[in-house]
């Protein structure tokens, strides 16, 4: 049985806080989402920010069976047809137009897609809708939610609580009406996309994760999976469920005889 290929899409290197002036422009993205797939059965593919290419990046799209959006910087709020407003932090637009494009490519064949923290935000942008720039600024009766390793948390640091919605995908896979997850963002989703639903909410009920609303895997959680899945049973089973939506899209979309 061949794995799924699994597009994982890269960030530009200069969009990162913090990273020298000087070095070449380079695309990067954490090991810690390749290792999480790979562990499920998958064979990771980063994909490459050439926004400019359409042909290319849609070759690269059609030999994936599944699409994985990581964490990363903010959203353009152009992206959803807003202003930046000064709490917004940095941005990286290459990375947002080949997301952003993949990502809808995938709604419109219901290829399986799971999208962690900022990729959840990326899946609520293609369906059509809005984020909060700034949840501590611009949402009313926030907790907080920005829990940065740059602040001194570390990255598995479990922080708050979230409720699982009844009959979501993500209380079939967990088996808890309630699971603790780390938190890395300050921003958060306003108005949700097209053809999806929230299925967890944090204790101010910001939504936590969403999904789509038929049968195929299209699953965003705002938290960081990748960090918890070595000691969580239902953090693995999470993963192993995209894998099997993937695996299981490879076998239906095989070109017979080939």
């Amino acid at each position: 049985m061949q794995r799924p290929t699994i597009g994982v899409p890269t960030q530009t290197l200069q969009a990162i806080d913090g990273i020298p002036a000087g070095l070449p422009h380079s695309w990067v993205m954490n090991h810690r989402y390749f290792t999480a797939l790979v562990a499920s059965g998958a064979v990771p593919w980063m994909i490459p920010l050439m926004d400019s290419e359409t042909d290319t990046l849609r070759a690269i799209y059609d030999r994936l069976d599944g699409l994985f959006i990581a964490g990363g910087v903010d959203l353009d709020p152009s992206s959803y047809g807003e202003e930046q407003h000064p709490l917004c932090g940095r941005t990286d637009l290459s990375r947002d137009r080949v997301e952003l494009m993949m990502t809808k490519w995938a709604l419109e064949d219901k290829k399986p897609v799971f999208g962690v923290c900022r990729g959840m935000q990326v899946i609520n942008v293609a369906a059509g809708g809005t984020l909060y720039q700034d949840c501590t600024e611009l949402y009313a009766g926030s907790i907080k939610h920005d829990y940065f390793p740059t602040a001194g948390f570390a990255r598995d640091h479990l922080a708050h609580e979230v409720r699982l919605a009844d009959e979501s995908r993500l209380r079939q896979i967990f088996g808890s009406p309630v699971i603790r997850v780390n938190s890395m963002h300050h921003q958060g989703i306003r108005t949700l996309g097209e053809g999806l639903m929230s299925s967890a909410y944090a204790e101010d009920e910001l939504i936590e994760a969403l999904e789509g609303t038929t049968d195929h895997f299209l699953v965003g959680v705002q938290w960081h999976p990748e960090m918890l899945v070595d000691g969580d049973a239902g953090t693995r089973r999470l993963f192993d469920s995209f894998i099997e939506d993937a695996r299981e899209w490879r076998e239906s979309h095989a070109v017979v005889g080939v």
